[in-house]
């Protein structure tokens, strides 16, 4: 087995700005005041000392995103049955604990994720406030480095405000330090436009401020602003669009989703065009290996481990310590089962994204997967069997390098060694087998995992070598992509003029690291064929990454996935033919309603009068 070099540059220190108190995991946002061991007075001398709380503004706004595949457990591909418990000094994880991550009923269980929110807010705030202090008296040769600094925190503020924007709409604006719990005990939702445009000058003063590549892996540049400015557009474009009626007051404008489009547009061709960034890899697909078998596996599965670290293509990211820090990334324990440093498969892919899979052969769809009971005589080798390997064939080479079907290897692990191949097969549980590995005998145990109920597992995030433990990644978490920004683009085109050139070979090049052939005219005929074709490729290539519950509320998409009010529902199913989980059966109107628009926390608006709550959850 090749073993990846494992080298990252954890350049946000676990402690940093640890003197000033990490407030954002209190339990009431009210409570968030900065305290400092040390005076402001004698802190803020220093752009090492702005460099250092910039550094404890990073970890208290990373435990907010670096967790977001749990978020994908809305959509429908991704089943995310829990999350994994944590601990350590920043208490990683504790943000979306508690919370819902199934495809309806989720909005009423964020409370938590809310006040680790506003946590975010006043760690930036802290910083931006007392930089701008310093800024009054710097000199001139300290001037560019302390605006830069001010640029990465209100880029971060902006991030913040975006996802609170984007799941409870309008939402208490603070842009200050807040000291003393009165001035927020009054405060009332600010309108979801204000917030927007605040957001906006935080982007925008960040592109104009920052260098056009961060100082260190995991450190912001002018992509990460450009290209947040441009996700914000597309998102306030897909609201006025679509409308947003659970939003009490919000009125859409097909003006003001036209100018959004045009303006996201304009900040994703400047992130593609103007920086000179690439695809992990130039977006090649790489090697594959024969089904059954796993020494070679496609560039996009290498793009989820440490190796991809400070890549080009990862606009934006939140780092992680690793080994021995007590500050590691779990996907390891998420995405992977027991046999796997004892992890416990909390996310898992749901039967129906295989049939996503496109063929390289075709560039379509394959014939439907049919589910087959094992102990149906010549399941494994019926045409187009779920649970025949060979149904898997041909397919777009990123299913490989993110899902595992039966018979698939991956290395399994104990104790930070490898243990050799261990084989995936549904609905067994470590039990003795022999297969066969490059066309001999291997006698090994079965992946040993009930973490999933669909038949598959996943790949994608799942290290493919030994020695670290499964709390102790170092990988650093895409929050922006540049094939995200391709994606992103070609849909706000699309929506001004239709399929453009430029979009159309975009598209291609994310199809090209699956070695997918070029789209077929007829999926770029029309403004509603190329939407498709981009909803899918945002399907395959974002799998896992947070994205499709976001995408499926603005583009107000729960009806067309789910069925209508008061419909039968979905049933999701497994490679057994088991019926599994239905959603959506006889459900009322007002639960759609619910699931387009969070809840005010109760608890935030009993300390707070002046909150008023979502049509919906009234």
């Amino acid at each position: 087995m090749n073993k990846l070099n494992i080298t990252s540059k954890i350049l946000l220190p676990v402690f940093a700005g640890l003197m000033l108190s990490l407030s954002s995991c209190k339990d009431d946002l009210l409570e968030q005041e900065p305290t400092t061991e040390l005076g402001a007075n004698a802190f803020w001398q220093t752009e090492a000392d702005a460099t250092f709380a910039l550094n404890g503004a990073y970890a208290a706004v990373r435990p907010v995103f670096d967790r977001d595949y749990y978020l994908d457990g809305h959509g429908e591909y991704v089943r995310a049955r829990g999350t994994s418990a944590t601990s350590g000094n920043l208490r990683l994880g504790d943000a979306y604990q508690g919370a819902d991550f199934n495809p309806t009923g989720y909005a009423d269980n964020f409370d938590k994720y809310y006040r680790y929110l506003y946590g975010g807010v006043h760690r930036t705030n802290y910083v931006i406030e007392n930089v701008e202090k310093m800024l009054l008296t710097a000199s001139p040769s300290s001037v560019a480095s302390l605006e830069a600094i001010l640029g990465e925190a209100k880029l971060l503020r902006g991030m913040v405000y975006f996802r609170l924007i984007s799941m409870w709409g309008d939402v208490p604006y603070i842009g200050n330090v807040i000291t003393d719990n009165s001035q927020v005990a009054t405060l009332a939702r600010t309108p979801i436009a204000q917030v927007k445009d605040s957001i906006m000058a935080d982007f925008t003063y960040a592109y104009e401020k920052l260098p056009v590549k961060g100082s260190a892996v995991g450190r912001a540049g002018k992509p990460a602003a450009l290209a947040f400015r441009g996700k914000l557009q597309l998102y306030w474009a897909s609201w006025n669009k679509n409308g947003w009626p659970e939003l009490e007051g919000f009125k859409p404008s097909a003006a003001a989703a036209e100018a959004a489009f045009k303006g996201a547009a304009a900040d994703f061709k400047q992130v593609i065009e103007g920086f000179g960034l690439t695809l992990f890899r130039n977006g090649e697909p790489g090697n594959i290996d024969k089904l059954g078998e796993a020494e070679d596996l496609p560039n996009y599965f290498y793009l989820f481990m440490p190796v991809a670290n400070g890549d080009p293509e990862m606009i934006m990211s939140f780092t992680h310590g690793g080994t021995g820090t007590g500050q590691g990334e779990e996907l390891m324990r998420d995405f992977s089962g027991r046999s796997h440093e004892g992890s416990q498969g909390w996310m898992s892919p749901r039967y129906e994204i295989a049939d996503r899979y496109q063929l390289t052969t075709t560039g379509d769809f394959a014939p439907k997967l049919i589910p087959r009971n094992p102990t149906t005589a010549g399941a494994r080798t019926l045409l187009n069997s779920a649970i025949n390997p060979q149904s898997y064939a041909d397919r777009d080479y990123r299913m490989k390098a993110t899902m595992m079907w039966d018979y698939e290897v991956s290395i399994g692990m104990a104790s930070l060694k490898s243990t050799g191949w261990v084989p995936f097969i549904y609905k067994t549980w470590a039990q003795p087998i022999t297969i066969n590995i490059e066309g001999e005998p291997y006698k090994t145990i079965t992946y040993n995992t009930d973490g999933t109920n669909s038949g598959y597992m996943f790949r994608k995030f799942v290290r493919n070598y030994a020695g670290q433990g499964r709390s102790e990644g170092d990988y650093a978490f895409p929050v922006m992509r540049l094939a995200d920004v391709y994606l992103m683009y070609a849909e706000a085109t699309n929506e001004v003029n239709g399929p453009q050139p430029d979009a159309i070979a975009l598209v291609n090049k994310v199809r090209h690291r699956g070695n997918l052939p070029a789209l077929k005219s007829d999926k770029t005929s029309s403004k509603e064929a190329f939407f498709d074709a981009i909803e899918q490729e945002r399907i395959i290539e974002l799998v896992a990454e947070g994205h499709r519950g976001f995408d499926l509320r603005r583009w107000r998409a729960l009806e067309r996935v789910w069925g209508p009010p008061a419909s039968e529902g979905v049933w999701t199913i497994d490679t057994h033919g088991a019926n599994v989980t239905r959603y959506f059966q006889n459900t009322p109107e007002r639960t759609y309603q619910q699931n387009y628009i969070f809840r005010i926390p109760p608890g935030e608006r009993d300390r707070n009068p002046n909150l008023t709550q979502n049509t919906p959850w009234l």
